[in-house]
């Protein structure tokens, strides 16, 4: 066999070859990370003894205090109505809002204005929204309710925007073609397409709610919320168990009330 020549060898490319702008990056967000833990005085000194009082804090909390199941149901309850209420109040008005807000359905300046919309509803934690509506019709569940009804405005409406531009147009030109009207385009044409995912999204939504119902009540927008932070600053640690496991409870219960509703409009 022939042997290659060197002179004449083709020079390969190294294919591993080191990117040095990735590599800086790296080295940048390394740096910034160092600077970060020591500006904000992490150390695992801290840690260790947060682990300690962490461990001291479940002793107190066991076992669980449901001898106030009265207060407890109370706020439970009220939790459950302000998710409900607000989550299909805020379906509702996703729906037009979606629809709005879908590029390939509505002209520029009916659907531009609808996403800014939607995106400011979107721009703030809940928290902080139920502070703003707390401050505005007081405390209770109307704060809690219409904080998430923005919520879920800011989440449902985005998703089911898109969805409805991401359908097929073909559908929508056959419908238009026999000079159906645009409520029956929208019926027959767009819904159908993107019916199962606005299931989907409402049934996360209905499980978020929930979970947000017992946050929003630490600020006074009602619910279980309210009760957890009285409870803390009574330092009643067996009562708190007792909320927190309410609320798994709660949880769990969404979680099982969605699975439902799939399996109903699978």
């Amino acid at each position: 066999m022939a042997r290659l020549n060197p002179s004449t060898a083709i020079n390969r490319e190294n294919p591993f070859k080191r990117n040095w702008l990735s590599t800086s990056l790296w080295i940048l967000l390394g740096l910034y990370l160092v600077y970060s833990f020591n500006a904000m005085g992490l150390s695992w000194q801290r840690i260790s003894d947060g682990l300690g009082f962490a461990g001291k804090l479940l002793d107190k909390m066991f076992p669980p205090n449901f001898s106030r199941w009265e207060l407890l149901l109370n706020g439970l309850g009220e939790s459950l109505e302000i998710a409900i209420i607000s989550s299909i109040a805020g379906i509702i008005i996703s729906l037009f809002l979606g629809l709005f807000a879908a590029r390939n359905m509505m002209p520029g300046w009916v659907s531009t204005p609808t996403r800014t919309f939607i995106a400011i509803c979107r721009t703030f934690h809940p928290v902080i929204i139920a502070i703003l509506f707390v401050k505005s019709v007081g405390f209770g569940a109307l704060a809690g309710i219409l904080t998430l009804i923005v919520a879920s405005i800011g989440f449902i409406a985005k998703l089911f925007a898109e969805a409805i531009e991401e359908i097929s147009l073909k559908q929508v030109e056959a419908i238009r073609a026999t000079g159906a009207s645009f409520v029956s385009v929208i019926l027959f044409s767009v819904m159908p397409q993107v019916f199962s995912r606005f299931i989907g999204f409402s049934t996360y939504q209905l499980d978020s709610n929930l979970r947000n119902s017992t946050m929003v009540g630490i600020v006074g927008a009602g619910g279980l919320g309210g009760t957890l932070f009285s409870a803390f600053q009574r330092f009643d640690y067996d009562f708190v168990a007792a909320i927190l496991i309410t609320i798994i409870a709660l949880i769990m219960f969404g979680e099982l009330l969605s699975n439902i509703i799939r399996g109903v409009f699978r």
